[in-house]
């Protein structure tokens, strides 16, 4: 009798050492979906137990996306966003294109926090710079003093759902679209019980959703101004934001002179405000990446106290300058650190 037990016991206690070893193991799948929106590669990466639901979330995410960019596109001559820019100066009722009117108020916002810095009426000098087509060229001073006059974000009237755009006015989102995506498409994972990916819209907006699986912040790096490739520093990530605004990113030379997308709302002219690249992390992809092009903008100076003066906004900045100082804000202590074969370059905290 003594023995059937014993051997009963030891059967047990095989068993469960076997399946405690098993759930060791078992470790959530890694899903992960790649598409073009928005005039970018975009890829999604998420973690979960159920790899069939996960891919049809990240399917369900891609139409989403798709449906955001025939929104919200100025290239597109089917986007809501150019029913307004053909308007001609007559009001127009957003009834047809209602998802328009969130990410136009808070692109309005921005614009007025930030004191037109950023400006989203800038897209007639975006043309005339070849931004939009490839064919670069340098617009003389006086059509550029022309340009500037017709970039006035005030000057938009945004009531309910109708919005009025005076004649020869062009709104551009450029600026802030891939961020409010992000944010879009982040909620719309975590409604579907995701708690763990990493969402990449591409022109360096990333959006962390949670954690890696095991509870590790995402590590993300940050390309260098400087360089073809490769990454000066890197950012680590936990449900926050990341955007990235540079002047390496689209620009042309001319002359022996480089012009970047990057425009300066008072001159309608590539900002020279001695910046590099800025880095902004923050719980919104829309507040990164308008925030970013506004500090690139401000410069140095300005942009620190900016961020000195609006703790409100929650978000942290990185500002590497033309002459590669790199300075970093105080919150960013312990989530921030100099990538391989950077450890020796200086970095000044902004508190």
């Amino acid at each position: 009798m003594k023995k059937r037990i014993f051997a009963a016991l030891l059967a047990l206690i095989v068993c469960l050492s076997t399946v405690t070893g098993c759930q060791k193991k078992l470790e959530p799948v890694k899903v992960e979906s790649t598409t073009f929106a928005m005039d970018t590669i975009m890829s999604f990466t998420a973690y979960s137990w159920d790899e069939r639901e996960t891919r049809h979330l990240l399917d369900r995410l891609t139409d989403d996306l798709n449906a955001l960019d025939k929104l919200l596109s100025v290239t597109r001559e089917d986007s809501g966003l150019s029913r307004v820019n053909q308007s001609n100066g007559r009001p127009v009722k957003l009834e047809e294109y209602p998802g328009l009117v969130t990410p136009l108020y808070l692109a309005l916002h921005l614009c007025e926090v930030t004191g037109g810095a950023l400006d989203i009426t800038a897209y007639p000098a975006v043309k005339a710079w070849g931004f939009t087509t490839g064919e670069h060229r340098v617009p003389e001073t006086d059509e550029l003093a022309e340009l500037a006059k017709q970039i006035d974000y005030t000057a938009v009237s945004l009531e309910g759902d109708v919005v009025t755009l005076p004649a020869g006015m062009e709104i551009d989102l450029g600026a802030v679209a891939k961020g409010f995506a992000g944010d879009w498409l982040a909620e719309q994972a975590r409604g579907a019980g995701v708690a763990s990916a990493l969402l990449d819209l591409g022109q360096s907006t990333i959006v962390a959703v949670g954690t890696k699986p095991g509870g590790s912040p995402w590590r993300i790096g940050i390309r260098d101004p400087a360089a073809e490739a490769g990454y000066f520093a890197v950012v680590e990530l936990a449900d926050m934001a990341m955007g990235t605004s540079g002047g390496y990113q689209r620009y042309f030379e001319q002359d022996g002179v480089t012009y970047w997308h990057i425009l300066d709302p008072d001159t309608a002219a590539p900002a020279r405000s001695g910046l590099a690249s800025v880095t902004v992390v923050a719980p919104s992809a829309m507040d990164c990446d308008g925030l970013s092009t506004a500090l690139f903008v401000m410069g140095l100076e300005e942009g620190a106290q900016f961020w000195r003066d609006h703790p409100e906004l929650k978000f942290e900045a990185i500002f590497v300058t033309e002459d590669g100082k790199i300075y970093r804000t105080a919150g960013l202590e312990g989530s921030f650190s100099l990538a391989e074969g950077y450890e020796d370059r200086e970095v000044t905290v902004l508190e």
